[in-house]
Formats: C-alpha cells, sequence, structure tokens
C-alpha cells in the first residue's frame, strides 16, 4: 500500500458517519485503499459494547447512541477532533493492540511539541495528562479491518462530560487543549496529529486528500 485516502467531513451528523464506516469496511476488498476520515460531531454521547454497570447520561437534551465499538461511554461535541481509521490490519501486519498503542502515541507526540507531558495508561485506554484524560480511543476490528478511532479534546464545552462516567470510570476528570494553554486553530491542531497519525502508520505511506 502506497497511499492512505484522507477524508475531510467537516461536522458530520454521527449516526450517518458510523454507517457509512461499517459500509466500507463490509464493501472492501484486499486491494482497497485505507482510509482516515477527519470529522467533528454535534453533541452525543456514544455507548461501547461494554454496557455493563454503566450509568447513563443524567442529560436529556444530548441523544445517546448506541455502537458498536469497544469501550463503554463517552461523548463527542463541537471543539473535539474526531479521527476514524479505516485500516487493513491484517495487510499490514498490524493487531488491534498495536494500532490502540499507535494512536496514544501519536497524541502524547502531539502534545510533546507544546511541551506537554502525557501518558497512556494500560487498564485504560486513552491519553492523560495530570490524570486528566485528554483523548478517548474506541475501535471495532471486523474482516482484519479497523473502523471507529480516537477523539481529542481541543476548544469544547466539557460539561456534558459531568453527565457520565466517562469511559465508564467514575471520577474520571476530563481536560483539553485550551485548558492547558494552546490555542491555536483547530485546523493547524488537526494537521500535525494527521502529520503524526501517518508517521505512526507506515513513513513510506503518503497521506492523499479525496473529495
Amino acid at each position: 500500500m502506497s497511499s492512505v485516502q484522507l477524508r475531510q467531513l467537516g461536522r458530520a451528523d454521527y449516526e450517518t458517519t458510523w454507517h457509512a464506516m461499517q459500509a466500507f469496511t463490509l464493501s472492501r476488498t484486499p486491494q482497497t485503499p485505507d482510509e482516515v476520515w477527519l470529522t467533528e460531531h454535534a453533541p452525543v454521547y456514544t455507548l461501547g459494547l461494554n454496557r455493563r454497570a454503566v450509568r447513563l447520561p443524567t442529560r436529556q437534551d444530548i441523544p445517546l447512541v448506541m455502537v458498536d465499538r469497544g469501550g463503554k461511554i463517552t461523548y463527542h461535541g463541537p471543539g473535539q477532533i474526531v479521527v476514524y481509521l479505516l485500516l487493513d490490519l491484517k495487510r499490514n501486519g498490524w493487531n488491534i493492540r498495536q494500532l490502540v498503542s499507535a494512536m496514544e502515541n501519536v497524541i502524547i507526540a502531539l502534545l510533546a511539541e507544546f511541551d506537554i507531558s502525557a501518558i497512556a495508561r494500560a487498564d485504560a485506554p486513552g491519553v492523560y495528562v495530570g490524570g486528566r484524560k485528554i483523548a478517548s480511543l474506541g475501535l471495532r476490528l471486523k474482516n482484519g479491518c479497523s473502523y471507529h478511532g480516537l477523539a481529542f479534546n481541543v476548544d469544547m464545552d466539557l460539561s456534558p462530560f459531568l453527565a457520565i462516567d466517562p469511559c465508564g470510570y467514575q471520577g474520571l476528570q476530563v481536560t483539553q487543549l485550551r485548558d492547558l494553554g494552546i490555542q491555536l486553530p483547530q485546523n493547524e491542531i488537526a494537521d500535525r496529529l494527521l502529520r503524526h497519525i501517518m508517521q505512526q502508520l507506515n513513513d513510506t505511506e503518503t497521506l492523499v486528500e479525496t473529495a
């Protein structure tokens, strides 16, 4: 594989995007190029396949969508960069744990550009700064191919997280880039993030933007 297709969706409806990922994954062949989708969603809670002992949102003004990714409950909203990774892991010799680690490393490397120290946790996938979660990960693997991806908090209203136990962890606090003193345009942050993603996937691949 020599290229990864980039699709910039702008602000996209969550359910429509999710079903498009499913359709793409089911229809792809061994020759289908991998794709990376960059987007942002209107306020929505999503509940993954691990639904045991999950506290449902205490807010009724934000929809809740039951989805097929791993993990528990999280929140998406404006000011959060969402990257979906539609990758043929089998073709590229990856497993799902390697992809999770790679995506955590992407966020850690990006934050290091701003002299922000961040870590991943073995017991709770994602990236944390000072004990607060700044990025969440959730993936689905079907026929050796991944979809769903990562969500990175940049400049958003964090109050909807108070209505849930983020990722199923009671009392888990979240943070964002703005609260860490970084106030660059979101498109610039997204460009930096995409560069790190390509470095993690394979330095020999190129990112090609498609309509």
